[in-house]
């Protein structure tokens, strides 16, 4: 009997021995179980956990979708109809796509603020960084794209105004609003391409995701006290530590995600699309998604059409500069004061662009607009450049392992 176990043993380790060799996805999963991260995170640290949960159920409830709707100009609007009125659960999972679109990107600032804040951009993280932009930049072309499939009036007239934007372009302009629309106007073949992307770019999305990870896993996670892992007192290992912690950010994130789901699943969206598309039927007031609203208050503030373009992709590339706009040797703001106070006064001012976006072009909301864009890029080109050189820190911790002991006795005072 004893023989016969040895045997079963012997083949079954033999044939992971075999798939290691070709695939090595065991050593791989054996890394992530000893992967130690700094002992000093908090819960900031769960949104990138959180944001890959909700790109996993943005896929799937999609793919569902994808199953029930018909990518034509006489039939899209309808068949969203359908699967909301006829489709078994089909307003369920149409609902949990929307709403996780508005999730995907609320999740995803919160993960750029978290990065500004705490210097996440600083050296040796540059790469990490700049996947994590990539990533921004294509989840914005794929939410776009997916606002317009629905084929209600904002997504029809959403789709006209901000590709007709790229007329702007000198020489090389209506050449790709044509592309883009596969024709002279917004039509059938528009949607049809928008469909093909919408339904592509997620996939691109897990690529760069994964790329993201394996960069982070290189020099490992930053932390609040952006100071580097020197000894084996600073790390502690992921799993359990942290994977209970990122189940804690997922049941507090499920409890937000499934009260706009049940209750108010339409309060994110724009009433105008539940109209059908109609192409001799301007809306009073054409905006677009909430999460596109800081860029598009950018957009608007510049009298120049192909002024107000470059202020709206630069504001986005201008992040990518940061590792060298940046010049200070501390990363964290929880030891720079003037950098920590400017940070939040940034994030004001981009939570005032997301309101002058959605509100009409009329003073006061133009000239707030043009002010708040102004103080948008004096941010990055003048603010950080002359804080980061000038500043005087604050005394640092000699270790990860000092930061979290300091902080835990701090923690034990406030309860006494």
């Amino acid at each position: 009997m004893k023989k016969q176990d040895s045997v079963s043993s012997n083949t079954k380790d033999g044939f992971l021995s075999w798939i290691e060799y070709r695939l090595p996805i065991f050593s791989f999963l054996r890394h992530l179980a000893n992967y130690k991260v700094p002992k000093n995170l908090n819960y900031a640290w769960s949104l990138g956990s959180i944001a890959g949960i909700v790109l996993v159920l943005q896929i799937l409830t999609g793919l569902f979708l994808a199953m029930q709707y018909t990518p034509h100009v006489d039939l899209a609007f309808d068949s969203v109809e359908n699967i909301m009125r006829n489709v078994n659960y089909g307003w369920l999972i149409r609902y949990c796509h929307a709403v996780g679109a508005s999730m995907f990107f609320a999740v995803i600032y919160l993960h750029i603020a978290r990065g500004l804040y705490y210097g996440s951009y600083h050296k040796p993280r540059e790469v990490i960084w700049f996947f994590g932009l990539i990533i921004f930049i294509v989840m914005m072309a794929t939410a776009f794209m997916g606002y317009v499939l629905p084929w209600g009036q904002m997504s029809f007239w959403g789709a006209k105004v901000i590709t007709s934007l790229f007329s702007a372009i000198p020489f090389i302009g209506e050449d790709i609003v044509v592309w883009l629309w596969g024709g002279y106007s917004v039509g059938n073949p528009t949607l049809n391409r928008f469909f093909a992307l919408h339904f592509l770019l997620p996939f691109i999305l897990v690529g760069l995701v994964l790329f993201h990870i394996i960069s982070l896993h290189i020099h490992g996670s930053n932390n609040p006290s952006g100071i580097e892992v020197k000894t084996s007192e600073d790390v502690i290992p992921f799993h359990p530590y942290y994977t209970l912690k990122d189940f804690f950010g997922f049941g507090v994130f499920f409890l937000v995600f499934f009260s706009f789901v049940f209750f108010s699943p339409n309060s994110l969206g724009h009433p105008d699309n539940y109209i059908k598309a109609d192409s001799l039927v301007t809306p009073t007031h054409i905006v677009p998604e909430w999460y596109f609203l800081p860029f598009y208050a950018i957009l608007r503030s510049i009298p120049s059409k192909l002024g107000g373009v470059i202020a709206m992709f630069g504001a986005i590339l201008v992040l990518a500069f940061l590792p060298w706009l940046d010049g200070s040797s501390v990363k964290s703001a929880k030891y720079r004061p003037i950098f920590r106070y400017l940070t939040i006064f940034f994030f004001c001012i981009f939570g005032m662009l997301m309101h002058i976006g959605g509100s009409p072009m009329e003073e006061p909301y133009t000239t707030i607009g043009r002010v708040c864009t102004a103080l948008y890029f004096a941010h990055f080109f003048i603010f950080i450049p002359i804080v980061s050189r000038k500043e005087k820190h604050l005394q640092m911790p000699n270790s990860i392992n000092e930061h979290f002991l300091s902080s835990q006795k701090q923690n034990c005072t406030k309860k006494l």
